[in-house]
């Protein structure tokens, strides 16, 4: 009788439970994040560009991601990393956790 199938499908169970478990909540990102002349606190998620070109400044303490299309798609074109103001002409839209 074979129980090496059985075994290993239990231990691959326990390990990825274990890394789930090991893993932290998802938070927004601490500061205020300013695109254009809107401010958002403790931003978490994508935020579409009011106007162009786009000018952010990241205080807060995480990298905000600036994509070349609305919804957060297309390419990546810049990273702005937090104390940092960037103006980018081409940004659509930006992603910060």
């Amino acid at each position: 009788m074979k129980l090496t199938r059985p075994l290993t499908a239990l231990a691959a169970a326990a390990v990825g439970a274990l890394a789930l478990s090991l893993a932290g909540p998802a938070q927004a990102a601490t500061g205020t994040l300013i695109l254009n002349a809107q401010e958002i606190r403790n931003p978490s998620g994508c935020y579409n560009a009011s106007s162009f070109p786009l000018r952010i400044i990241n205080r807060t303490n995480d990298v905000v991601l600036v994509f070349d299309q609305p919804r957060c798609a297309g390419h990546r074109i810049a990273v702005v990393a937090p104390g940092q103001t960037s103006v980018d002409e081409f940004g659509a839209s930006v992603y910060i956790r």
